[in-house]
């Protein structure tokens, strides 16, 4: 991927780091996952770009929006949030013929230092990472950054869902797992190369299931879990995060 290309990406990340903050900021008791959503379609028109999302067949939605035991997924619902519910809010932008995804996980009214250890775990296995992605390293090295990160804190990462190359389509290879899987083809690295890496975690187990929907995705044991996710591009000076 050339210079253009990721310039073109990096454009259209920093829109959808901007989205991501306002939405984040939303989060508040009493706001609902749809009202997020109704924003989040208004900001992204204003782009003039498109949601990432509703490119995907059979999703309608700009937005996936989990709380507390729901990880990914999770269609926009008109349930207010409660004081203390754990928020995530996943979602994509299509601009210029290049797409961009990015998640945030915040709380809703009163944190607790319990869940703000939890948040911030996965932030510092996101920069991890995000480090690791380097041309001539492997994926592995950034599913071991964030499997050493998140087991350290006591947490388990989610085995069954994966980070993911990304551009011209949504979801590229490689497919990029949260811990080190010997039966994963392990790719080299290399320069140009645009990826979503995604630590997802949870309190709990790392077994999920998929609710009546059809797609949410949340934890098979009901403990608490999250979610966060940078687009970048590496480069031969390093990795360059366009979702920030």
């Amino acid at each position: 991927m050339n210079q253009k290309k990721i310039k073109l990406m990096q454009e259209g990340g920093q829109l959808l780091a901007s989205i991501k903050t306002q939405l984040g900021s939303m989060v508040k008791p009493g706001v609902t996952p749809l009202d997020i959503e109704r924003h989040a379609n208004k900001l992204i028109s204003q782009t003039g770009g498109q949601p990432s999302f509703k490119l995907v067949p059979n999703y309608h939605h700009a937005t996936c929006v989990n709380v507390n035991d729901s990880l990914v997924h999770g269609i926009p619902t008109k349930q207010p949030f409660k004081n203390g519910d754990l928020v995530s809010i996943d979602l994509g932008l299509y601009y210029k013929g290049y797409h961009t995804d990015t998640s945030i996980t915040v709380v809703a009214g009163s944190s607790s230092p319990k869940l703000q250890t939890f948040i911030n775990v996965g932030y510092k296995a996101l920069d991890a990472a995000i480090k690791a992605a380097i041309p001539g390293n492997r994926v592995s090295d950034i599913s071991r950054a964030v499997q050493t990160t998140i087991e350290a804190a006591g947490y388990s990462v989610i085995r069954d869902l994966t980070g993911h190359g990304i551009g011209t389509k949504l979801h590229e290879d490689p497919y990029i797992p949260n811990f080190v899987d010997p039966n994963h083809h392990d790719s080299t690295l290399y320069s140009g190369q645009t990826i979503a890496i995604e630590p997802m975690y949870s309190m709990g187990d790392y077994q999920i299931k998929i609710e009546s929907d059809d797609w949410t995705i949340s934890s098979l044991d009901g403990s608490l879990t999250a979610l966060v996710e940078d687009t970048i591009a590496i480069t031969p000076e390093g990795p360059v995060i366009l979702t920030r």
